[in-house]
């Protein structure tokens, strides 16, 4: 009687049945989760949680996946802002500590990275409240300001082509009243051969500080990297003795 052989199957060798490997699956970011970054080319090292610390933040938002996030060629997370600012950000993000030094530079990085907190900080500071509240408070009373300042400079550099220094001349208009006999200063001037490059500023309804108003200008030409020195000119009486111009230079030295 046949009997039949019992078929040996090769040893290791995977039948339908016998389940493929699974490769283990990538573990999902936590707050916890270390991440190393490239800001400007300095190197950091923080938690996922530190980053995403207030939902809203532009660098919440970046990392809300970080997929989304620009690496370098080593892996770590770019982020192409200043790396001098940052570290005062990050360490306010880690602790609460407010920042002391570079203000007007964090609070611009603070603003880029929109954390609304450590903004309204810094914006109470003297540093920034000067600028931000104060002084741009004043400005907003002098019509015109930043295209006259614009104009000085255009007029200072229009009359620099062959001197070592270049003047522009600047009259306080202070009223409407006073700005009738504005065309009777500039023929003063032309008569006595002081004329020269002349911008106007005026007429405003508030009361200011002529001499803050002189200060403001000198301040934020030397900002735009002009070397630029202001003086007392000289004071205009009108004819029938109405009214009194005050008359500033501003003197620029190119070389």
């Amino acid at each position: 009687m046949w009997q039949g052989c019992a078929v040996e199957r090769p040893v290791g060798r995977m039948t339908s049945q016998t389940p493929l490997p699974q490769s283990p699956r990538p573990r999902r970011p936590t707050m916890s989760t270390v991440v190393e970054l490239n800001v400007g080319g300095e190197f950091h090292t923080t938690t996922l949680g530190t980053l995403r610390k207030f939902p809203g933040s532009k660098l919440a938002e970046m990392f809300s996946s970080l997929a989304k996030a620009s690496t370098d060629a080593e892996g770590r997370f770019f982020i192409d802002r200043p790396s001098t600012y940052f570290r005062p950000i990050l360490d306010y993000l880690r602790t609460g500590q407010v920042p002391t030094q570079h203000i007007p530079e964090v609070y611009r990085e603070a603003q880029f990275y929109e954390i609304k907190p450590l903004v309204k900080l810094l914006e109470d500071m003297p540093q920034i409240f000067g600028e931000q509240v104060s002084r741009k408070q004043f400005l907003l009373q002098v019509p015109g300001y930043s295209e006259n300042l614009e104009l000085m400079v255009r007029l200072a550099r229009a009359e620099a082509i062959t001197a070592r220094k270049s003047s522009v001349l600047v009259c306080l208009v202070e009223t409407e009243e006073q700005d009738a006999y504005y065309s009777e200063v500039l023929c003063f001037l032309q008569d006595k051969k002081m004329f020269k490059s002349v911008v106007k500023f005026g007429p405003w309804k508030a009361v200011l500080d002529n001499s803050d108003l002189m200060h403001c200008l000198e301040m934020d030409i030397k900002a735009q990297g002009y070397k630029v020195f202001s003086k007392f000119y000289l004071t205009y009486p009108t004819k029938r003795n109405e009214f009194h111009f005050n008359i500033y230079s501003f003197t620029f030295t190119w070389w």
